[in-house]
């Protein structure tokens, strides 16, 4: 199939582009100067995207926003947050719905920060939105693809924590390796995690082999709380796990970040996927995370 990737210089979209160009013919949408013909400039600020490569894909994958790992979430980086995902999701929507020949498939980045803060609960594809800062950011992201819906089927990959050597678990793994891994907060909050492999296979199985729409949580199958995965990572290292950062000093260092990054508890589960016949590679967070880090699993 034509894929074309927007965000493909990110952690899941290089890793995403990597696996489709073995079997599919990828194109992305760069902000930059293009290096060749696969690749295509735009400026989402200008509110719109190029017709050409909108009109030659079979498939969209967009996978834009600024860094939820940036700190401080200042009252301008929020708005950049929350910009930077609704208004390239909008430019994108618009260029589908006046395509003379629209995309079949369009999988839109999201994120299971919809759900809020859940103790006691699975969440399924079925959960209402809850309560927060990124879980309206994530329902203004999802709504802004609205106009695209009637001419192509779109999916909301909801996604959880990313195991992988970059991105979100970075920060984690770079205090475990100076020793100081650490238990968050009570350790009992679940983290929805997801291998990187897992993920890129997700997007393009959502893309190209599924006719599901809409939500979609891309979360493993065995939950894990944030002491499991942390636990995981130090033994990965080699590395001690000892200490605790209570979530009064987190607050008090991070904000609204760590309420809602790090505290918040979410047992996502991905009913609509594993009913959709996808088989995942990574079954818990000590395989995901020796596949980041290269090593054995214990």
């Amino acid at each position: 199939m034509r894929i074309l990737l927007v965000g493909a210089s990110g952690l899941i979209g290089s890793a995403t582009a990597s696996l489709a160009r073995n079997a599919h013919d990828v194109r992305a949408l760069v902000r930059r100067d293009p290096v060749d013909a696969s690749e295509h400039r735009w400026a989402p600020a200008s509110g719109s995207a190029p017709a050409e490569p909108i009109a030659w894909a079979d498939a969209v994958i967009s996978l834009s926003g600024a860094s939820l790992s940036h700190l401080p979430w200042t009252a301008r980086y929020r708005d950049e947050i929350l910009r930077s995902r609704v208004d390239t999701t909008a430019a994108i929507a618009h260029a589908i719905a006046r395509s003379d020949s629209p995309p079949a498939s369009w999988v839109s980045g999201s994120a299971v920060g919809f759900y809020g803060d859940r103790p006691g609960e699975e969440l399924d594809e079925d959960a209402g939105r809850g309560r927060g800062f990124l879980a309206d950011v994530v329902s203004a992201w999802e709504d802004a693809t609205r106009p695209a819906a009637a001419r192509t089927r779109v999916v909301h990959a909801r996604t959880g924590l990313v195991l992988a050597a970059g991105g979100a678990l970075a920060p984690l793994m770079l205090t475990t390796r100076l020793g100081l891994g650490a238990t968050v907060g009570n350790g009992r909050q679940h983290w929805p995690w997801i291998a990187l492999e897992d993920e890129s296979r997700a997007l393009l199985h959502l893309a190209t082999a599924s006719e599901l729409a809409g939500p979609v949580n891309l979360v493993a199958p065995a939950a894990a709380t944030s002491r499991q995965v942390t636990t995981a990572l130090a033994l990965a290292l080699h590395r001690p796990h000892v200490f605790r950062l209570p979530a009064f000093a987190l607050r008090a260092g991070m904000g609204l970040a760590a309420e809602e990054l790090l505290l918040a508890d979410q047992h996502a589960v991905p009913r609509r996927l594993l009913e959709d016949a996808f088989a995942f590679r990574y079954a818990t967070p000590d395989a995901a995370i020796a596949a980041a880090l290269g090593s054995p699993a214990r």
